[in-house]
């Protein structure tokens, strides 16, 4: 069974990784880091345009489980990354990247989680709106949220200051 369920996984990636390379989101590029092991990507997000983050180019990881697609990757920056959304470790922290079901802290609806019917496309895309749109009031950074929300100037600042060091300037 087990053996079953990870072969499905790989069908399923194999099938997203083909569509994300005939047919990548504008400036996003993902997939296997090796041909080895398609259940760990890499991708690269583009900073969103009129946004701090503009002019970046961010690298991050997708870690799949074995029963993808029935439960969602984790995603993790592996640049700095200063955000309201974002672990200081890097992880993202996202709606739909949230286990399916109900969430135990009632903050958001089942329709918001994980569920099957999403792909690597969606969640990258979720992404680059969340670096676009945080959402302050589930931060997974509080330094980042607060002060997204009571000194904007000085957020984007230290975001600015974060999107050079990601290019290496």
């Amino acid at each position: 069974m087990n053996r079953r369920i990870g072969s499905t996984a790989l069908k399923r990636l194999m099938t997203e990784y083909k569509e994300l390379t005939t047919n990548p989101p504008e400036g996003i590029t993902a997939g296997p880091i090796t041909e080895d092991d398609f259940f760990t990507w890499e991708a690269l997000i583009p900073g969103p345009d009129d946004t701090p983050y503009e002019g970046g180019v961010f690298s991050a990881t997708l870690t799949f489980p074995k029963d993808y697609p029935l439960s969602p990757p984790v995603m993790k920056f592996t640049c700095p990354m200063f955000h309201p959304n974002v672990y200081a470790d890097g992880t993202v922290c996202i709606s739909i990247l949230h286990p399916p079901g109900d969430d135990p802290n009632m903050y958001e609806h089942a329709s918001e989680r994980w569920s099957p019917v999403q792909s690597v496309e969606k969640i990258l895309l979720s992404v680059v709106s969340m670096l676009a749109e945080p959402n302050d009031e589930s931060g997974a950074n509080v330094e980042a949220s607060k002060m997204w929300r009571e000194d904007r100037k000085k957020f984007d600042e230290v975001v600015r200051a974060n999107t050079l060091r990601a290019l290496g300037l």
